[in-house]
């Protein structure tokens, strides 16, 4: 056995990731607007990358090199990989969009404009856009050269940096693509829709802009920063205030990349530098637009369905839905599970708006992670408050990019009466869950929803997500105790069944392993199979290892990074790793252990990291009924065999795509899928 196992670093294999993202922007098989789908989802990554992780190795160069050294902290190396990383996967973006899809674009009446183009043909038409539309929305500012200035860059905005025909100073000015259209429409000719970037039709027009200068050029740039929230924790107001009140810090936050046109002269580039306080590690050249992740948006003129995934048609649960019985009595009868997107997030919105008029209902506690803007769910609980409900919601004002929209919800709500517990200043709530109390025969019984994506409408149409419903006692009497701690009035909640974190989860994940290497030690078949998001724990990634040396068969799947490295000879040769990048997210986390033919399994929020497993409240549930644990092992042996979206994790992270072995099928995984539950419950 080895004494140090490989342990890959997480942000160098997040790349990775995103290289397969890519992959899908560069299959062909995928319409036309999916693979600008995930042009824009590649873009939004990288731009989170480097507003939170990036932003953190950063904060690491602050600690004294001493330390740094003592504990093997590198990050000025991880950095640079990093950087060097980027810009390939940038340049082969850059080749893939005008290379293959503005041209495949064009041969669908559909003819994106750069530059040269505008200026040459589309003059007059630019020109009136921008008199009619733009003029108003773009602010330019002058400032000095080679000295620092107190101009601010909002953070992901688009900025031109206008050069002048002497070299006192330059000129700044928006792109304002927060307040337009980024892609604007200027005419129709010979059957075509052309179509002119924001960017260009601003750049036309720069003179204008600076009427007093000669302009000789202008150069695209970006500017993200930090988006970690550094609070005060010793000042007497609550965190919720503290965080809503400190959201501002993001647009002002340090430096962590500034994206500029790679034409852009070195002596400019200077310029800014100085201008801005920039170190050189924080110059990022980049190519001509930035912003991809725009594409989103981008527009259909032609609305030709043949161009975009038709998704899929919700199908109806066979007992859930249009039944003559109430949620209660279906699931007293026994547990029910919920797939997403496959199925409808209606029917854990029916189940509180069932909640909220029935009569027998006292209460409803539910923790939201991410709450939607606006919902039949919230609408359908600020009801139950007004029917005289005892309404209990826990808020995670810490969850990323939506807590404000959190914490005015969490005011919406008390407003309402309900009882609002924020987050606490070291622990995130990351769990998912709901527990319904009801009064039947003079008794208290609970009903409980477990699941592995947030109650959010809009994003279970994207991700694909498990949700269990089920009465059975331990199970919601464990999940009380979970609502006992986030309102304070337990420390520890001394569960039978679910695993909560950062209570029970690693200890329990820790012995089932465990027992399928004594398994193989006794002669008998020892197997783990499961899927999650991320696998980053290294005592976790160091006990797997330890399985495999012993002959445990390990089967993972994992969506985004791995810190493990698989199908090492003498070390990980028992372990393969794939994973799925579909038209839809894999977000859900199933863990099976054999358990020498009796098998276990849980479902719920948590991943194999080190914040699931110690920093955050997760709950995940035993899989007990019968047929939910067969149509979930169903399902993950389906994600098993994909051999059309599935790639392998590779010691070199090349991320081949799975093969179909001497002529069988393909397997598409989430087609096949949604085949296997439409099926299911229709007959």
């Amino acid at each position: 056995m080895k004494d140090e196992f490989p342990y890959r670093h997480r942000d160098i294999n997040w790349l990775s990731f995103n290289d397969r993202v890519l992959q899908e922007a560069a299959d062909r098989s995928n319409p036309l607007y999916e693979r600008l789908k995930f042009i824009a989802i590649f873009s939004s990554n990288l731009d989170e990358h480097f507003r939170v992780r990036v932003s953190q190795l950063r904060q690491l160069k602050k600690v004294k090199k001493s330390i740094r050294k003592k504990l093997a902290l590198r990050p000025n190396k991880i950095v640079k990989k990093i950087l060097s990383k980027v810009h390939s996967q940038q340049e082969y973006l850059g080749d893939l969009f005008f290379g293959e899809i503005v041209p495949e674009l064009e041969s669908h009446g559909i003819k994106l404009l750069e530059f040269d183009e505008v200026s040459k043909k589309y003059k007059a038409e630019a020109t009136e856009y921008y008199e009619k539309y733009l003029k108003d929305l773009v602010t330019p500012k002058s400032v000095e050269a080679s000295k620092s200035s107190d101009i601010l860059l909002e953070n992901q905005q688009l900025y031109f940096i206008v050069t002048f025909d002497h070299e006192d100073k330059y000129g700044v000015v928006n792109i304002p693509s927060d307040q337009h259209d980024r892609f604007i429409t200027l005419k129709q000719e010979d059957g075509k829709h052309i179509i002119a970037f924001l960017d260009d039709i601003i750049k036309l027009n720069i003179d204008k802009i600076f009427p007093d200068e000669t302009v000789t050029d202008s150069y695209s740039v970006k500017l993200s920063r930090d988006a970690e929230l550094y609070l005060d924790q010793e000042l007497g107001e609550d965190l919720a205030e503290q965080i809503y009140n400190s959201l501002s810090q993001r647009d002002v936050g340090q430096a962590t990349r500034f994206l500029y046109d790679e034409a852009m002269p070195k002596s400019v580039r200077k310029n800014i530098r100085k201008s801005l306080g920039l170190g050189k590690i924080d110059m990022v050249a980049g190519g001509t637009y930035h912003n991809f992740n725009d594409l989103f948006s981008f527009p259909d003129p032609t609305d030709n369905p043949e161009l975009h995934d038709s998704g899929f048609e919700p199908i109806k649960h066979k007992h859930l839905e249009n039944s003559d019985k109430d949620y209660f009595e279906i699931i007293s009868e026994k547990d029910q599970i919920v797939h997403f997107p496959y199925m409808s997030f209606d029917y854990v919105q029916r189940m509180i708006d069932q909640a909220a008029v029935d009569e027998h209902v006292r209460e409803i506690k539910i923790s939201l992670y991410r709450v939607a803007s606006e919902s039949a769910l919230t609408s359908a609980l600020l009801k139950a408050i007004d029917n005289g409900k005892k309404v209990t919601v826990f808020v995670e004002a810490k969850a990323r990019f939506d807590e404000e929209n959190n914490i005015e919800w969490g005011r919406k709500f008390e407003a309402k009466g309900a009882r609002v517990i924020y987050s606490y200043p070291k622990i995130k709530v990351h769990s998912k869950v709901m527990l319904i109390t009801r009064e039947e025969n003079e008794k208290i019984k609970r009903y409980a929803y477990i699941g592995t994506g947030n109650f959010n409408a809009q994003t279970s149409k994207i991700y694909c997500d498990h949700g269990l419903f089920t009465a059975e006692k331990k199970i919601t009497k464990d999940l009380s105790r979970v609502f006992d701690v986030l309102q304070g009035d337990l420390i520890i909640p001394r569960a039978k069944k679910l695993l909560i974190s950062p209570f029970s989860t690693r200890r329990t994940f820790e012995h089932m392993i465990r027992n399928e290497m004594d398994l193989v030690r006794d002669g008998k078949v020892g197997k783990v199979t499961a899927k999650m998001n991320q696998l980053e724990d290294p005592d976790m990634v160091n006990l797997l290892y330890r399985a495999s040396q012993a002959g445990v068969q390990i089967r993972l799947i994992v969506r985004g990074f791995s810190c493990l490295v698989p199908q090492v000879e003498g070390l990980s040769e028992n372990i393969e790793i794939t994973s799925i990048v579909d038209t839809y997210l894999e977000h859900g986390r199933l863990y099976i252990f054999n358990n020498d033919g009796d098998p276990k399994m849980f479902m719920g929020s948590a991943d194999w990291m080190s914040r699931n497993l110690d920093r955050r409240i997760e709950v995940l549930a035993p899989i007990e009924d019968p047929e939910v644990f067969q149509e979930l092992e169903d399902i993950l042996a389906i994600q098993l065999k994909d051999n059309v979206k599935a790639r392998i994790h590779t010691p070199e992270e090349d991320n081949p795509f799975v093969e179909p072995e001497n002529g069988a099928a393909k397997i598409r995984s989430q087609r096949a899928i949604y085949d296997y539950l439409k099926n299911k419950h229709t007959n």
